[in-house]
């Protein structure tokens, strides 16, 4: 099998030739133009969230030895969630190479975080499938390199550090409330206020209103806490 020319250079940037190049092609076909004969990548995205997984506890155990497992825990989370996927995908340009139906196409699926987050599990275990565990453990160690070595100590979810962070001061948890839209339905832009009860406040924007709500969160938490 021959693969395209965008697919070829796919692989290139994500540093691994295929000798099953149909495993390519079936990680990057999205459920909503698969047919019999063409099937899509739901079960490589099932493979390859255990194969991600793996990688980043064994990396996550070699990069701090001393480290809790309550403290791997959040690091673990915030490398294997789907943002972080969906970062990843953008940076070696799979949405480019996706193949959608045209309804997906039509509604902005080359840039849906959730939908470019499975793609890239889907790669992961096609390579995987294609060249055995070593080698994509190898590629995602790679991909991943940056996140690896700057994952925060502290890597909880900004929204739940926030409500801690108000409970212990006696505080009810943070009221989020959505103050604007803006950009076309397949591309909106939310963006979402958090509020404390002692009036302390943030504003931020997002593609969608939990990543807008995480980054409020999180830009009021840096503000009360002084980072």
């Amino acid at each position: 099998m021959r693969l395209a020319a965008e697919l070829a250079a796919f692989q290139d940037r994500i540093g691994h030739r295929f000798r099953r190049p149909e495993l390519l092609v079936r990680a990057v076909t999205h459920a909503s133009i698969s047919a019999p004969n063409r099937p899509d990548n739901q079960r490589l995205e099932f493979l390859g969230d255990r194969v991600l997984g793996l990688t980043m506890a064994e990396a996550l155990l070699r990069a701090d030895t001393k480290a809790s497992e309550g403290q791997l825990a959040p690091r673990f989370n915030a490398l294997v969630r789907k943002e972080s996927c969906a970062e990843v995908a953008r940076e070696v340009g799979l949405g480019d190479v996706l193949k959608l139906g045209r309804s997906e196409m039509l509604s902005g699926g080359r840039r849906k975080e959730a939908l470019l987050a499975d793609a890239m599990e889907a790669v992961i275990a096609a390579v995987h499938l294609d060249a055995g565990f070593e080698v994509a453990r190898d590629m995602v160690l790679r991909l991943w390199a940056s996140r690896i070595g700057t994952v925060e100590a502290d890597a909880r979810d900004p929204k739940t550090a926030l409500q801690e962070w108000a409970q212990a001061r006696g505080m009810p948890p943070p009221l989020y409330s959505e103050t604007g839209r803006e950009g076309p339905d397949h591309q909106p832009v939310f963006t979402v206020e958090v509020s404390l009860a002692d009036g302390a406040r943030e504003s931020a924007r997002a593609g969608s209103k939990r990543l807008a709500e995480q980054a409020a969160a999180k830009a009021l938490l840096a503000r009360l806490e002084g980072g």
